[in-house]
């Protein structure tokens, strides 16, 4: 199986970036996406050449760093899946694959395929840990939750903050994930102490990182390697909506 290859290739930030033309050849249907940028890196490197730098740590689905827009789709396209579970089989022989990182002016790219994603780690911090002493670990029974909140909080939970939703949106809206981290705390009786203040806080650290509104045209949930719902968001919209009227200014702006 032989691809012809258009990567993104930027020397940092500050460089302008460009699409690079690469020869994949005898490419096995059953590698991953990453196994076979891996091979043509080591090809690079034979020649001398800088390899194509690119995120990963996992490779099983999970930590969502492998970030790539593939033929202009988050992901490459198969649904619930992320790059590292992408194979070959799916692309075609003689096939021309664009391969290129986020776009999004809160994801700067730092090189070639890699973008700075840090953004999404403040709004995590930005909504706090649980403040309440809890003592020891209590008895997993002990604090009765109904199936239905459980099984929400853990589809929330499933998120695992890749960005997909902010490269696929057209406003570049940091919504699904947000809500997503938001809904995953508010849903269990642990994280309700801090429930407004945490999303009045996350909401305003989001909007100052610089990312989009949200107008709702599915995109991130079509690309979401989780198939996080929309219904995160219009849960978040009302979660926010009745803590801003609850939470006073120096809540939502106190570190």
């Amino acid at each position: 199986m032989n691809l012809n290859l258009k990567v993104w290739r930027q020397k940092n930030a500050q460089s302008p970036g460009r699409l690079v033309e690469y020869q994949a050849r005898n490419v096995l249907p059953d590698m991953s996406f990453l196994e076979m940028l891996d091979v043509l890196n080591e090809e690079l490197i034979g020649r001398g050449e800088d390899p194509i730098a690119f995120d990963s740590d996992c490779r099983e689905g999970i930590c969502g760093t492998c970030s790539l827009m593939i033929n202009g789709i988050a992901h490459g396209g198969l649904r619930g899946t992320t790059v590292c579970q992408l194979h070959m089989r799916h692309f075609k022989d003689g096939q021309t694959i664009i391969i290129e990182p986020w776009r999004a002016n809160a994801f700067p790219v730092v090189k070639d395929l890699v973008t700075d994603r840090t953004a999404f780690d403040r709004i995590i911090q930005a909504g706090g840990f649980i403040s309440v002493n809890t003592g020891g670990a209590p008895e997993a029974n002990a604090i009765p939750i109904a199936k239905s909140q459980s099984e929400k909080s853990l589809d929330a939970a499933a998120c695992i903050a890749c960005g997909a939703c902010v490269a696929a949106c057209k406003n570049a809206s940091a919504m699904l994930f947000v809500s997503a981290k938001v809904s995953h705390l508010s849903l269990l009786p642990q994280g309700k102490p801090e429930k407004d203040r945490r999303v009045a806080r996350m909401v305003r650290q989001m909007d100052d990182e610089g990312f989009g509104n949200c107008t709702v045209t599915g995109s991130c949930e079509a690309v979401c390697p989780k198939e996080i719902s929309l219904d995160f968001i219009a849960k978040m919209n009302r979660d926010y909506a009745a803590a801003i009227l609850k939470t006073s200014e120096s809540e939502v702006t106190r570190p």
